[in-house]
């Protein structure tokens, strides 16, 4: 196909709040927009000699061979549609954001390409609802040939494009302006680790009463929120302050310099509610999660409480899944500490050999770009602790450096949880079962719902003969976040919790799915080949016992030779017994 370049107007335009508007009425909204289109936007398009190149859901690209012409019908279409919101209530209306931009493109077919495009769809996303944003070159061209105010918002750093660009914003007198400008303000500095805003939900139901309830809910989530270490969340009196606005998600992430955005609605049916949330990137408008709660209402402060859990815990894991896809999406020389971090966490929930080096090579890394960085230190102890089950690292060595790096992280920030959990891992692995519990209970103060926090409780109440406790931590640990970079260390843990309660047919079935989720890790095929060995299954036992062996020979030598520092001596000799049954010979 050939390309040729033109000189040509871009409009580019979207729907306001689309996401929410389908959320609350999908067949509605569709409708409308439908009619929209076809009785006010298309007409003006082809009144002013417009080609419509493609539409996106919401979203329109239009090619003028006047610049002139491209305004007049952005202005029309935008008084056109005041008209046709006057008797709508303001949370259901339809307003479209324009941007306009005179440049050169690549034209390929029927579709066009280049910066020239690339400029019109940014002053878009930077427009307010019912807005008109151009490029400078747009206003030196018409503002002689038409009747309308331009007014500068200054230059404005945008999205892959290189050099700042000059905004004017169109003022017309059919056009309400009463909206604040967002491009008139210095866009707000993303804070270090991810940020969030969480809105107030929605009531869609007819009980005004009802308003309370879903506003206990997103004040709970922002409590809950808070007490994560790992997140920047915004405080409740400016997230409230978008309750019953009509504002797109992109719009709210630039004003309140936040990369997320959780928003949700509530509908209540005779004795039953349903509420839905969903976690959107402020930036692309695309949905990180999104779920549906549908509960009886008996105890409303009961439900509030229930569904409020369900949110954060399943917020906080889709962020954090969300993190290390744009940090490896980066090219490895451009990583700022935070990415750093996270592309260690990425490789470290590989569990395979290699990747625990390169996780702890981008965790060292964090450190050397920010010492200050609690995150990087805790990640490389756990990376040393990591080596270790895989291959056997000296372990004596591991365990002091881990325990180092954790109390450094804790010295950083004492209300950091994250550390403080890691920090009770590296001392209940040196034995000391007492300090390991306390400084786990100390991050669980911080932060209630901290899935690491539970584990490392879990592992010490386990190992200091709590079975029963420290199995119900380890499994809450696994729900508040199943896919955690650790849940293979957990599922071993559970393993071995039941083997030591002598429920070895669990400890079969625990260490079957850690192998299943992580066949590379070699700690639970030794589980698996005691709890087998001790059930007198001593084929299957053999060939565990062997896999054990095979894919770390290192690793099992430093488990089964010597007792490490965490495991008591009486547990010590019960593994064993099993592991003979399965064959293992002392030689």
């Amino acid at each position: 196909m050939v390309s040729v370049r033109r000189l040509t107007a871009i409009l580019a335009a979207d729907v306001a709040g689309y996401s929410r508007l389908m959320g609350t009425d999908e067949e509605g909204t569709h409708e409308r927009l439908k009619s929209h289109r076809s009785e006010l936007v298309d007409p003006k398009i082809d009144e002013h000699h417009g080609r419509m190149v493609k539409t996106t859901g919401d979203g329109v690209l239009v090619e003028f061979p006047s610049v002139v012409d491209a305004v007049r019908c952005a202005v029309e279409v935008q008084r056109g549609m005041v008209e046709r919101n006057s008797a709508i209530l303001p949370e259901e209306r339809i307003e479209f954001r324009v941007g306009i931009n005179l440049g050169d493109v690549i034209a390929e077919g029927e579709d066009i390409f280049g910066d020239g495009v690339n400029i019109a769809a940014r002053l878009e996303a930077l427009a307010e609802p019912g807005g008109i944003y151009v490029s400078r070159v747009v206003r030196d061209q018409v503002r002689d040939k038409l009747d309308y105010t331009f007014e500068d918002l200054g230059e404005q750093q945008v999205k892959n494009i290189a050099r700042p660009v000059r905004v004017y914003r169109v003022r017309d007198s059919a056009i309400p302006t009463d909206a604040p400008t967002p491009a008139s303000r210095q866009p707000l500095v993303l804070p270090d680790k991810p940020s969030i805003a969480v809105l107030p939900f929605d009531n869609m139901s007819s009980n005004p009463e009802q308003e309370f309830f879903a506003d206990g809910i997103a004040e709970d989530v922002i409590t809950a929120l808070s007490r994560y270490p790992s997140l920047f969340v915004i405080a409740r009196n400016s997230s409230f302050s978008y309750k019953g606005r009509a504002i797109d998600v992109k719009q709210i992430g630039r004003e309140l310099g936040v990369r997320y955005v959780l928003e949700g609605s509530l509908r209540q049916s005779g004795n039953r509610i349903r509420v839905t949330a969903q976690l959107v990137e402020a930036e692309t408008g695309k949905h990180a999660w999104a779920e549906r709660y549908d509960r009886d209402l008996a105890d409303i402060f009961a439900v509030q409480d229930e569904i409020t859990e369900a949110v954060t815990i399943a917020t906080a894991p889709a962020i954090a899944d969300a993190e290390e896809q744009r940090a490896m999406r980066k090219p490895p020389g451009s990583l700022d500490a935070w990415a750093a971090y996270q592309r260690g966490l990425w490789h470290l929930s590989k569990f395979d050999s290699d990747d625990i080096s390169l996780a702890e090579t981008f965790f060292q890394q964090a450190v050397d770009l920010d010492p200050r960085f609690a995150g990087g230190y805790t990640g490389v102890a756990v990376a040393l602790g990591r080596a270790a089950d895989f291959r056997g690292r000296s372990l004596p060595e591991a365990l002091n450096s881990a325990k180092a790096l954790a109390r450094r992280a804790v010295a950083l920030d004492g209300a950091d949880a994250e550390a403080r959990s890691c920090l009770a891992n590296a001392l209940y692995r040196g034995g000391d079962y007492e300090g390991g519990l306390a400084e786990a209970e100390r991050a669980l103060t911080i932060s209630p719902n901290l899935a690491d926090a539970h584990a490392v409780r879990g592992a010490i109440l386990i190992f200091s003969g709590r079975r029963k406790e420290g199995l119900a931590a380890l499994e809450r640990s696994i729900r508040l976040d199943p896919r955690d970079s650790r849940s293979a260390t957990r599922l071993n843990q559970i393993a071995l919790g039941f083997y030591f309660s002598l429920d070895y047919a669990a400890a079969v079935e625990a260490a079957k799915r850690a192998i299943r989720s992580y066949p590379n890790y070699p700690l639970p095929y030794r589980w698996l080949a005691a709890a087998l060995g001790q059930l007198g299954r001593t084929e299957e036992a053999g060939e565990a016992l062997e896999k054990a062996i095979a894919i770390s020979p290192s690793s099992f030598e430093m488990y089964v030779r010597t007792r490490v520092p965490w495991m008591r001596p009486e547990d010590y000799v019960h593994m064993l017994e099993g592991l003979r049954k399965a064959g293992w010979r002392e030689t």
